[in-house]
């Protein structure tokens, strides 16, 4: 069997060689937005960019050729992770694969770069002094847990030449004076001496020492002094639209160990899937765990004729420990109480039976978002929050509430009678009503919410209960939700959602809704933009951000996050104006090594 693709212009020219007659074969693909048939086929249905086409007889090593296109005519394929993905045919004889087409990042060879002149390090520190030469030879210590686990991160990235048993000795002091994650470092010719006031400190000193000691020939001897610009230094993996295994969940928490980023945000859940093993509503995570041939959802987003998983308890407890150790928290996500299409489908009672509406969503789902109107709604999310509560320490639970769809509700009877009653008059103000009714019930069970910017709406000014937001449109909202009282972690798209593409080139891989996101674009932003001074004691943090509408497979996660997320790890830590695009590029080029050691494949591009 032969597949391949290409575009010419807005049209997707598919080709299918089979190498046995088949009898009026259904071609199944999946798209990034709701597909059409120009020529070749008939659409027969669709969900979301799932799609399947009725074919003629197929007739063994006669070429046939299918044209699909993007249903939204100002749609057009931006490069080839536009093209068809997990593609299948279903015949009389049950399901064949379709070859898949090249997919990921393109890695050309690597490019020259200038060497930077400091010290070679991401985040670079607050403060550095040089006082000439530099130690080699590793070094030890005796009797800290911090500086183990760093030796430990050093041992699985194989960055060997840290730790050594005749390295230079290094002292650890107690300094209260210092906040949290911060620390000084005096590098002698015989010693150093290290100063940190928790164990955070102590952890980054480490984390500093080990970088040095793999981008420079020997540690620079002199003094640093460093210290976090923000609390929160996040990345966010989608793992609804894909299922990573554990094992590269835990070689991501030890990169972002290795960035100084401490905040993992974990989405587990969305229209597709629930990936965590619950107990309050089992079925929810057990139908979803498999989507393809035969699932309550089909093969979107590349899921082909079967894919998926789901996360254990012992799963999600080795994440949260593998996490801890490297002074990283976790925070879950639920989602509330749109993208949950799959919800929907298992669990009826939460739609209204009278409801007439036909909201669309982003994606191009019909009838994704729960019903508060409905019992059941709120009952079971507040179950599921309770549940996924118990299982995370970090005591903050995400609840979602992102694109819910235009005039959701405004069909449903139920929900206008919740309305009246609540005289509430907008599909807005019934939104925030239910994200603060569920963000109530968060804080009572002791945790803060959190949601992304859309749980600002509402006439009673959305959420509250002291929720965090994140800001992901751009950075007005967070401005607007900041000024409205709210904590905001900064992730603008244009800036820090890193699965945006590279470049614009079609040989490229990668959304471009927002932007195409180079290296430089990763710092070439202000979290507290200028025109807005009055937010910096709102904005706590920002996050990178990884969607996996495209993702099938782990590794091709690896490329669009290095070496961008130095970019975003530099964003986090280090004051305003004190990295340009020049000296992160430079120092993009003295990871390569790191990154080639830890088996971390990286974009190599412009």
């Amino acid at each position: 069997m032969q597949f391949t693709a290409f575009v010419d212009d807005k049209d997707i020219i598919c080709t299918i060689t089979p190498d046995t007659d088949l009898t009026a074969p259904v071609f199944c693909f999946s798209l990034m937005a709701p597909p059409a048939v120009a020529s070749g086929g008939t659409l027969l249905t669709h969900t979301g960019g799932y799609g399947e086409a009725q074919l003629p007889d197929l007739i063994a090593g006669i070429p046939h050729q299918i044209t699909l296109r993007y249903a939204d005519p100002t749609f057009g394929p931006a490069n080839r992770a536009w093209l068809p993905l997990g593609p299948y045919l279903r015949h009389g004889g049950g399901t064949t694969a379709l070859p898949a087409l090249p997919a990921g990042v393109s890695i050309p060879h690597d490019s020259p770069f200038t060497p930077h002149d400091g010290l070679r390090i991401v985040p670079q520190p607050t403060a550095w002094t040089a006082t000439g030469g530099a130690l080699t030879g590793g070094v030890t210590w005796d009797n800290c847990p911090a500086l183990d686990r760093a030796a430990g991160l050093a041992t699985r990235c194989n960055l060997t030449s840290f730790q050594q048993p005749n390295g230079t000795p290094i002292t650890v002091e107690t300094d209260e004076s210092l906040g949290c994650d911060c620390y000084t470092l005096t590098i002698d010719t015989d010693k150093i001496t290290l100063s940190a006031g928790d164990d955070g400190g102590i952890f980054y000193a480490g984390i500093t020492l080990l970088t040095l000691t793999q981008t420079h020939d020997g540690i620079p001897l002199g003094y640093i002094s460093d210290s976090p610009r923000f609390d929160w230094r996040g990345q966010h993996l989608d793992c609804a639209r894909h299922f990573y295994q554990p094992a590269t969940i835990m070689r991501l928490l030890d990169l972002m160990a290795l960035c100084k980023l401490n905040r993992f945000h974990w989405h587990f859940a969305d229209d597709e899937a629930f990936r965590v093993q619950v107990d309050c509503l089992p079925d929810l995570w057990q139908k979803t765990a498999q989507r393809g041939e035969n699932q309550i959802m089909p093969g979107v987003f590349g899921g082909g004729i079967a894919s998926g998983g789901t996360y254990s308890k012992s799963d999600v407890a080795a994440i949260i420990a593998h996490a801890k150790a490297l002074n990283i928290d976790v925070l879950p996500e639920i989602e509330i109480p749109a993208h949950a299409l799959a919800f929907c489908k298992i669990y009826p009672d939460t739609r209204d039976p009278a409801e007439n509406g036909q909201e669309v969503s982003v994606q191009g789902y019909i009838g994704n978002a729960a019903n508060p109107a409905m019992p059941a709604t709120l009952a079971k999310f507040k179950a599921l929050a309770t549940e996924i509560a118990t299982m995370f320490p970090f005591q903050h639970l995400h609840l979602g509430g992102d694109e819910l769809p235009d005039d959701t509700w405004s069909g449903s009877p139920a929900a206008r009678h919740m309305m009246q009653q609540n005289d509430l008059q907008t599909t807005d103000d019934l939104f925030g009503w239910t994200m603060a009714e569920l963000g109530q019930h968060v804080r009572d069970l002791g945790h803060r919410p959190a949601a992304w910017e859309e749980a600002a709406r509402g006439k009673n000014g959305g959420i509250g209960n002291g929720a965090i937001l994140f800001s992901w449109t751009g950075q007005g909202a967070g401005i607007d939700a900041a000024r409205a009282g709210y904590d905001i972690v900064m992730t603008p798209a244009q800036n820090a959602y890193l699965d945006m593409a590279h470049t614009a080139d079609p040989a490229d891989w990668g959304a471009n809704w927002a932007a195409t996101i180079s290296l430089e674009d990763t710092i070439n932003w202000d979290p507290i933009p200028a025109s807005a001074p009055d937010i910096a004691n709102r904005v706590i943090g920002i996050e990178g951000t990884f969607w996996s509408e495209f993702t099938t497979q782990d590794d091709q996660m690896e490329p669009m996050l290095a070496p961008r997320i130095l970019g975003i790890a530099a964003k986090a830590w280090q004051a305003d104006n004190t990295i340009d695009g020049a000296t992160l590029r430079a120092l993009a080029g003295h990871y390569r090594t790191i990154f080639d050691q830890m088996k971390w494949a990286r974009f190599k591009g412009a």
